[in-house]
């Protein structure tokens, strides 16, 4: 994995990904007690980074083995993005998600055209499933995270936040990125550490599944617990990924450890002073900024808000907070 791939991949994706905005108020600042920047991933298409990784990998394969099909294994927002790429590119494609994942996301998934194959995360292995339907079916695995073609994709929001941070006259950040199994993360870190060094990238995670956490803590790969029980679905994965992990370790600074209930605040805020709508594993990175800014180093703050794809009652539960 280097910075090459991750400028290719941005080359594949011009004019089919957004160049989501980065975006600010004063009242998320005097929150934190320092400038907050949002990079809104939750405006890409199927409302979350991971379409930049489906399409960098769809476009990346060759076309004789891309027409046989993809298959790929997401709580949501990696399924919907690699079912919308496989869609674009007129290829099918089969999802294999867990069955306590948000409807939402189920929904959408099959609207966007793939097969969905639903599994208990809780007793079942979706790496197992994953690998017997591509081999029987003679389909490509998609990976979530731990796949060169994906961190590429998903690298490119680093680039992106390099070069607006640029205009903005920004030259020292913490960048707080909610973390599952890393593929973000690590894109990001790279990206930067080309063209942003003086930027450092902080995974973000959810109270009880902090893996990546305890991971660059200890400098070994770390493993959850548990794998469900978490309103933050979209990034609870059993550990970092075995390539993700390095880069991480290598680039990153330690992590942030936040609360479901700072997670849905964060949410709040973000509906009323930015006007998003935000998932609350995608709001970890905010609430990291918002409520533990002090756990930063940097004078800025820029904060990767990754999904908006939301059941209509979490959401309402986040906004009572503004009541």
């Amino acid at each position: 994995m280097n910075i090459d791939m991750i400028r290719a991949a941005a080359i594949r994706l011009e004019g089919h990904a957004r160049r989501t905005p980065l975006l600010s108020s004063p009242f998320l600042d005097e929150i934190a007690g320092k400038p907050v920047f949002v990079k809104a991933e939750c405006l890409q298409h199927t409302g979350s980074f991971k379409f930049r990784g489906g399409w960098s990998a769809l476009s990346g394969l060759p076309e004789d083995q891309r027409k046989n099909g993809v298959i790929a294994f997401s709580s949501g927002n990696h399924a919907q993005g690699v079912a919308y790429a496989a869609a674009l590119h007129g290829v099918s494609s089969v999802i294999i998600m867990p069955s306590d994942a948000p409807r939402l996301k189920i929904e959408n998934t099959r609207a966007l055209g793939a097969e969905v194959v639903l599994y208990d995360r809780a007793t079942e292995d979706r790496d197992e499933i994953g690998a017997t339907l591509a081999k029987q079916r003679g389909l490509t695995l998609i990976k979530p995270y731990d796949e060169p073609l994906v961190i590429a994709g998903q690298g490119t929001t680093g680039l992106e936040i390099a070069a607006q941070a640029a205009d903005l006259g920004v030259q020292d950040a913490d960048v707080l990125v909610c973390c599952g199994g890393g593929g973000l993360t690590s894109g990001i870190a790279l990206a930067l550490a080309a063209e942003a060094p003086s930027f450092k990238v902080r995974p973000c995670e959810p109270e009880g599944f902090d893996d990546v956490t305890r991971s660059l803590a200890s400098g070994k790969i770390e493993r959850n617990e548990k794998l469900t029980g978490s309103l933050c679905d979209a990034i609870i994965t059993p550990q970092p990924g075995d390539m993700t992990f390095p880069i991480m370790a290598a680039h990153c600074g330690s992590g942030i450890v936040v609360t479901e209930e700072e997670a849905l605040k964060a949410m709040a805020h973000a509906f009323q002073r930015l006007k998003i709508v935000v998932e609350p594993g995608g709001a970890v990175g905010l609430a990291a900024a918002l409520f533990h800014a002090e756990k930063t180093n940097a004078s800025t703050l820029i904060a990767v808000t990754t999904g908006g794809n939301v059941d209509v009652s979490v959401f309402q539960k986040a906004l009572a907070y503004l009541d």
